[in-house]
């Protein structure tokens, strides 16, 4: 029974990301009978909804040929049942009998799913019979229509794969060390060095590493790592941290000795940010200001400023898969307007001769280089190109332009992001 308890919350997972268009982060936390699931069944919930999340397009085109009818047209409990089942048998390893029975248990379970038993019986056994349709679908079916067009058009048809591929798989849990020593911290958390400067760790759970109470380190993406790399701040600077919120890039700049002041206009995520300031040990360090930068102004002009501008987020789908299936081609479209305002608003508050790094968790053209390029046709500001020196095993994600571009290289796991400097007229 507790097999198909689990299989249930997997699908009442995925049907309320999907349906309800939710994080499933957030809806880990908020699912009833999620919750009441513990040790190994909790883990194998989270990884089948997480399985077929990240492989969704490519599981449904698996999936049709044992259907009469479209996937869409089937009640939302019946779909989310197939998924879960069919993310078992081609991408979990799940044996046969144990997709069938205890997947169509899980259906006996739920009312809203009771009725369609045979129906599930019916098409799993096709399931675990045959993956051909699965196996063939393209890697960047795994998006829908919409993101896929974009991803091929914006990236090229190689990069759009590669970035496909790298969704698959299960993204790293990585530190940045408070000291800046990753040997050290490696060698105190058994982890392995990444970059030169990040270091990965396999643990049950973030709490359990070494040097979690302490604040020895933090979590943060090795990609993610780089914008404050780049800006390169220095103690006794004045540098404004713009969209600061969680703090992963608050907490490199903090470290740096530099007179910091991180913004953000959203009080909940601020305080989470403070949270990691607390934890880490830098509570006096950074001022924290409630506010919308494109009206807020500092007292005074800065020497550096890290803008890391809200977007469609569609570089971290390795964490967050669901995000292809729960925005719209809309949705992406609406954030250049921001970033421009934020970009201009940015500069106005910079010392002549003053940096911005301006960087977006996006791969895309719209969100990134075009937004760059569209500002400083009037801002007073040039771009100051990124050297290759300045990002060790990165290199390779340098632009003709100077920018940086991270997409999957291969080598290890990172986020897709876009990083530019600028450089304030003096």
């Amino acid at each position: 029974m507790s097999g198909a308890k689990a299989r249930l919350a997997a699908a009442q997972l995925i049907m309320t990301v999907l349906e309800e268009r939710r994080k499933l982060d957030e809806t880990l936390a908020q699912t009833e009978t999620f919750d009441r699931l513990n040790g190994s069944d909790r883990g194998f919930a989270r990884a089948m909804a997480s399985a077929a999340l990240r492989q969704l397009g490519r599981i449904d085109l698996g999936l049709a040929p044992f259907l009469d009818r479209p996937l869409d047209t089937a009640p939302p409990p019946s779909r989310a049942l197939l998924r879960i089942g069919a993310a078992q048998a081609w991408l979990l390893e799940t044996p046969d009998h144990a997709v069938v029975g205890e997947t169509v248990s899980a259906a006996k379970l739920w009312p809203r799913a009771q009725r369609a038993t045979g129906f599930l019986n019916a098409v799993l056994r096709k399931v675990v019979a045959n993956r051909e349709a699965f196996d063939a679908a393209p890697m960047e079916a795994l998006w829908p229509d919409w993101l896929r067009t974009l991803a091929v058009q914006g990236l090229g048809a190689n990069a759009a794969t590669a970035l496909a591929t790298a969704q698959t798989q299960q993204p790293e849990t990585c530190l940045t060390p408070k000291n800046g020593d990753a040997t050290a911290l490696a060698s105190a958390v058994s982890g392995e060095v990444v970059a030169g400067h990040s270091v990965k760790v396999d643990a049950p759970s973030i709490e359990s590493i070494p040097g979690f109470e302490a604040g020895d380190w933090w979590v943060q993406d090795v990609a993610a790592t780089l914008p404050a790399r780049i800006l390169n701040a220095k103690a006794g600077e004045t540098v404004l941290d713009i969209c600061a919120a969680p703090g992963g890039k608050t907490l490199q700049l903090a470290a740096t000795g530099a007179s910091v002041t991180a913004i953000d206009r959203s009080k909940p995520r601020l305080k989470r940010l403070k949270e990691n300031l607390w934890r880490i040990g830098f509570k006096e360090q950074v001022e924290v200001v409630t506010a919308d930068a494109t009206t807020w102004s500092p007292p005074a002009l800065v020497d550096k400023i890290l803008l890391d501008a809200p977007c469609s987020a569609l570089g971290t789908m390795r964490r967050h898969p669901e995000g292809a299936w729960i925005k719209s081609a809309d949705d992406v479209t609406r954030f250049p307007g921001i970033q421009k305002r934020l970009l201009e608003a940015s500069l106005n508050m910079l010392k002549p001769g003053g940096q911005l790094i301006y960087c977006v968790c996006s791969p895309f053209p719209h969100e990134g280089v075009d937004v760059v390029n569209d500002v400083l046709q009037t801002a007073p500001a040039k771009r100051d190109p990124i050297k290759a020196a300045e990002i060790p095993a990165f290199e390779t994600s340098l632009t003709a332009l100077g920018d940086v571009l991270t997409l999957p290289n291969g080598e290890f796991g990172h986020d897709a992001f876009f990083i530019a400097r600028l450089r304030r007229d003096s």
